[in-house]
Parts: structure tokens; C-alpha cells; sequence
């Protein structure tokens, strides 16, 4: 089964760590030497060569040049890249997270989307929407742009409607069965939902609660094709791009959407919910 994307960030950072302790090797310096030609403590250095630190550019351009040694930048910012905290992309509001996302969509022909909490972006009515990026700002202390942000979320679901895009969704139950906002806007969103394991581009697969599994439930990841994988976490939103990570998500997509029910079945648990909100 997939392993924490968060541990493969930390991989990477230890990969890191591990290339920069060769530069000092091949230099034929210790640790104090190359402290003191970067200006810095040497319990900084410990703290690198540890991972427990991601080193800044201009970190590690001064350890290349105190090494002369090829520039590890460009290494550095895929560790940055692949895992980015709410808080950094949500440092001015919201509404610019939701508007990068959109080139996902418009660029994968195949979207499997695996849910246990909410309801994927792409699916969910402004009343919905409003509610979770409420709770998200709230959470965070990000500044409030919610009406804005709300506006590029919902532009997420003309790919539902254009183009030859295809989204396979299961979801667990309980995301029929979280209230996110008001009862009312439950209810919308499961009458939306309805109306939208209708379209041709769409399907959905529900795993029922209490139904046995061979894959214990998951934070939310989208797939993209078999290029690219989106974790989201309570803090952060993983990049996962190797391909061993990324087919063994696409092997869990599987053995998850096996114990989903869909069509009829699914519809009467989504009606199930309905009737209890």
C-alpha cells in the first residue's frame, strides 16, 4: 500500500542531506571548516546533514561554493515543490489555490479522485463551497477572500461538461453523511450529486459504511491520469510525481473502488442520506 507522501518529502530531504555530506567529503573539509567559510553555527550544518531542516537557496549555494561544488539548487526546490504547507499557499487567500488547480483538470484526460472526507471540488454546489472554505480560513487564520475563492472552485466543474475529460470518484459514505455548512446546503449538495452521476462524463463508486476492505481509508488523493498524484492532508498538499508512488496510488484507486457499490446501489445510499438531512 502507498506509503505518507509526507515520508517521501523527507526521503528527498535526507537524499539531499546525503548529497551535500559527499560535497563535503570530496572537498576534504569537516564540518566546522565548511561552518565557518558559510558564516553560519556549525549546529546549523548538524541540522542539514540531519534532514531534520530543508536548507534555503541561498544555503546551499554558499555550501556548493564553500565545497566548489555544482549548484544543488534546482534539487532543492523539487523537495519544496512536492510538498507545500495550506498556510504558504493560502498566504494571501484562498482564491489563488483554487485558480492554479484548474490547469490540472484542463491538462488530464482521466481525473480518479478517492474521498473520505468532503466532497471533491469539482462536484461541490456554492453553498457547500462556502462552507468548507469557511471552515478552512477559520482553521488556518488565512486571510478571508472565501466569496472569491469560492467563484474559481466552482469553475472546476465546466470540465464535467467540455471536452472528452472523464472523473471517476468513490467516496465513503461518510462524506454523504459530514455535515459541511448548513443542513440546507447538505441537502443541495446530495440533490447535485444525484443530478450529476447522470452525465456522461461521471462516475461515481460509494464504499458503504461497514462494508469489508482491503484498503483502510486513505486521506483525500487525486490522480491525475498516471502522471501525477495530489495528497491532501490536514496541513499540506503533497506533489507525488516518481512512478513507483504514483502506480502504487493507482494500485489503491483499484482495490478501493472494488468495495464500492455504484448505479442503483449507490444512488439509494446518496437518497439514504438525503432523507436524513
Amino acid at each position: 500500500m502507498p506509503s505518507s507522501p509526507s515520508s517521501s518529502a523527507q526521503a528527498m530531504r535526507k537524499a539531499l542531506a546525503v548529497r551535500l555530506l559527499h560535497l563535503l567529503k570530496d572537498a576534504g573539509i569537516t564540518r566546522r571548516e565548511l561552518s565557518g567559510r558559510c558564516g553560519w553555527d556549525p549546529a546549523k550544518t548538524s541540522r542539514i546533514l540531519g534532514a531534520h531542516v530543508q536548507p534555503s537557496d541561498s544555503d546551499i549555494r554558499a555550501w556548493c561554493a564553500a565545497c566548489r561544488a555544482e549548484d544543488l539548487v534546482v534539487t532543492a526546490r523539487t523537495v519544496e515543490s512536492m510538498y507545500r504547507e495550506w498556510r504558504r499557499i493560502a498566504r494571501s487567500g484562498l482564491r489563488q489555490g483554487q485558480e492554479e488547480v484548474i490547469g490540472r483538470y484542463a491538462n488530464a484526460r482521466t481525473c480518479r479522485v478517492y474521498v473520505s472526507n468532503v466532497f471533491p471540488g469539482f462536484f461541490q454546489t456554492a453553498a457547500y463551497a462556502e462552507g468548507m472554505l469557511r471552515s478552512i480560513t477559520d482553521f488556518h487564520g488565512t486571510p478571508d477572500d472565501v466569496t472569491e475563492a469560492v467563484a474559481a472552485r466552482l469553475t472546476r466543474s465546466r470540465f464535467l461538461y467540455k471536452g472528452d475529460h472523464r472523473f471517476v470518484v468513490v467516496m465513503e459514505e461518510w462524506v454523504l453523511r459530514s455535515r459541511i455548512g448548513t443542513v440546507e446546503a447538505m441537502a443541495g449538495q446530495l440533490a447535485h450529486l444525484r443530478r450529476l452521476m447522470a452525465l456522461p462524463s461521471v462516475s461515481v463508486g460509494i464504499i458503504p459504511l461497514g462494508v469489508p476492505r482491503t484498503v483502510w481509508p486513505l486521506e483525500a488523493f487525486y490522480l491525475y491520469d498516471d502522471n501525477r498524484v495530489i495528497v491532501e492532508t490536514l496541513t499540506a498538499e503533497m506533489d507525488v510525481r516518481q512512478p513507483r508512488e504514483v502506480a502504487d496510488y493507482a494500485r489503491a484507486f483499484g482495490a478501493l473502488s472494488r468495495v464500492a457499490v455504484r448505479g442503483e446501489e449507490a444512488l439509494a445510499l446518496v437518497e439514504a442520506a438525503a432523507r436524513a438531512w
